[in-house]
């Protein structure tokens, strides 16, 4: 396989998307949630749009229930395919009409306490290292609890920032354990934050790549890249954010809300 992507600009261009599903499994219809007097959408589209480097954001909607509620609220919205097997294809779907854009940012639609810095981090990323092709964030763990957690998802990567491993299990697995490893300087472990921000040209090639057995096994998609070869840039954060999969993160995030 050829790992040519197309030369980016000097100065690249950004544009945000937020692939949004209606059909959530763990937690039916989510994303239209409304206890705060907001969708859940609409807190992470303009959470979102405190970046300050994207030239703009639309939600990658499968639903027309999920786009006329982005629509109400001023948001922009675009349909894609209802039968797109995975966030990214619906991503992909929308870098394709984007043929002035160099970066797209893939946030997901259940982030609703993400920070613009941290999208705005992903972004330099790359516009820093023209020669790469991918970026991610990463924030330290500092729980036991959440390090042997299969659901947070834990990285590792080199002296030169750019991912070795993703993995649900903890990496790296000490022999022998210390409570000391969890408040080390540097950090010894890092929980992955799912934030993609992509060359355009590679997210195209990346929605047609199949499925590595890596993948299949953990179910992280971002693994499909590290077994074809390519390099994952890791930024990091001080601030984790944290998706809303259950009604407990729901109820959780609108607590916070009623007393901010």
């Amino acid at each position: 396989m050829s790992s040519a992507v197309a030369a980016p600009r000097i100065h690249a261009t950004s544009y945000l998307v937020i692939p949004a599903r209606l059909a959530s499994t763990r937690l039916p219809r989510k994303l239209l949630l409304r206890e705060t007097g907001k969708p859940l959408i609409q807190h992470t589209y303009e959470a979102a749009s405190r970046a300050r480097l994207p030239l703009g954001i639309c939600v990658a909607c499968d639903h027309p229930e999920i786009y006329e509620v982005v629509r109400s609220f001023g948001g922009n919205a675009q349909m894609t395919d209802p039968h797109a097997t995975c966030g990214t294809d619906r991503v992909a779907e929308v870098a394709r009409r984007l043929t002035d854009i160099d970066i797209v940012v893939n946030v997901q639609g259940d982030e609703p306490e993400i920070a613009g810095s941290s999208i705005d981090l992903a972004i330099s990323l790359l516009q820093r290292h023209p020669d790469a092709v991918m970026s991610t964030l990463a924030t330290p763990i500092r729980s036991r609890r959440q390090l042997e957690d299969p659901a947070c998802v834990k990285v590792v990567f080199d002296a030169r920032g750019r991912a070795m491993y993703f993995s649900r299990s903890p990496i790296p697995r000490p022999r022998t354990w210390d409570d000391a490893l969890l408040t080390a300087n540097p950090p010894r472990f890092y929980q992955h934050v799912g934030l993609y921000a992509y060359r355009r040209e590679f997210l195209l090639r990346l929605a047609e790549m199949p499925p590595c057995e890596l993948e299949r096994i953990e179910k992280l998609e971002q693994l499909r890249v590290l077994f074809a070869g390519y390099s994952i840039l890791v930024g990091v954060v001080e601030e984790p954010t944290f998706g809303i999969d259950t009604q407990a993160d729901y109820q959780a995030f609108v607590e916070k809300r009623r007393h901010a």
